[in-house]
């Protein structure tokens, strides 16, 4: 198993051409935050503006449009239940997130639906859109044309992959992820990524100082961002997001007792300038 290091982090991170503008950095949407639980969707949406996707665009309850721009200005906002500028707006990006905040309730489930018909590029799962998935056989029949990656902690994947966390070993997580046809972002002590390819990656920093809500949110926009603007090798840029997201805590936590993921997300754009040049924060 591959561990990852800061070396695939500078070789991911390119210094940006001088030609380049918003729409050469890549497409986001995030659909996410019912009414209740606005703040996920936000996270996310600010670790993907901050980590240098070009257009980003929440797609959410409408009630989280005033936090959001108060938030993130730079972001843009599409109330979730209309469903032809939700569609259009996905099958336009080069990466959609979906679940964060996102709930499990009957609109929550239409809105999943029509990510699912529509993405077709890259789509990341996450949260709640996992369980939708693991538990509705209507969703389940639906297969995207987008390159799939999961993100789910333990008992998310315990409900989509139907092994216990006893026997959540490597050889069943891998086979699980091709059986899937997806990649698997395992989220845990030691997170573990099971690229599609067959190559397994580890994560071996990160600590307790990152268990807070909204962890999971602030890595899937960091993933998203990496996704959209960078090219080369997709399992690497996708490792290299996984440990930006951690190592960024890591600096944090040399003087905090608890890091917050909104703080994880202030900090990208100094880190990943840093990582650029290669230099030693």
């Amino acid at each position: 198993m591959h561990v990852i290091t800061q070396k695939d982090v500078e070789n991911v991170i390119q210094k940006r051409i001088e030609t380049g503008h918003k729409g050469t950095f890549g497409r986001v949407s995030v659909i996410g935050g019912n009414a209740n639980m606005g703040g996920a969707a936000i996270m996310a949406v600010q670790a993907a503006v901050k980590a240098g996707a070009g257009l980003t665009t929440c797609i959410s309850h409408k009630a989280n449009l005033t936090a959001l721009h108060a938030r993130v200005p730079e972001a843009m906002f599409i109330d979730y239940f209309d469903n032809d500028a939700l569609c259009k707006s996905v099958s336009q990006s080069n990466v959609v997130v979906v679940g964060p905040g996102l709930g499990t309730d009957e609109t929550a489930k239409q809105v999943f639906s029509s990510v699912l018909k529509n993405a077709n590029q890259t789509l990341i799962i996450d949260g709640s859109a996992i369980t939708m998935l693991a538990e509705d056989d209507r969703l389940k029949k639906l297969t995207p044309s987008a390159k799939i990656i999961f993100t789910p902690h333990e008992i998310e994947w315990q409900r989509l992959s139907g092994l216990s966390q006893a026997e959540q070993t490597p050889a069943k997580n891998a086979a699980k992820a091709l059986e899937l046809n997806a990649d698997v972002v395992l989220k845990k002590h030691g997170t573990e990524i099971y690229h599609l390819s067959g190559k397994c990656s580890k994560l071996t920093i990160g600590g307790p100082y990152m268990s807070t809500g909204g962890m999971g949110d602030t890595l899937t926009g960091i993933c998203a961002a990496f996704l959209s603007q960078f090219k080369g090798d997709q399992d690497q840029i996708l490792d290299a997001a996984v440990y930006t997201h951690s190592d960024i805590a890591n600096l944090l936590a040399k003087e905090r007792y608890v890091v917050l993921p909104s703080e994880i997300a202030d900090n990208l754009q100094k880190y990943m300038k840093h990582r650029c040049n290669g230099q030693i924060l």
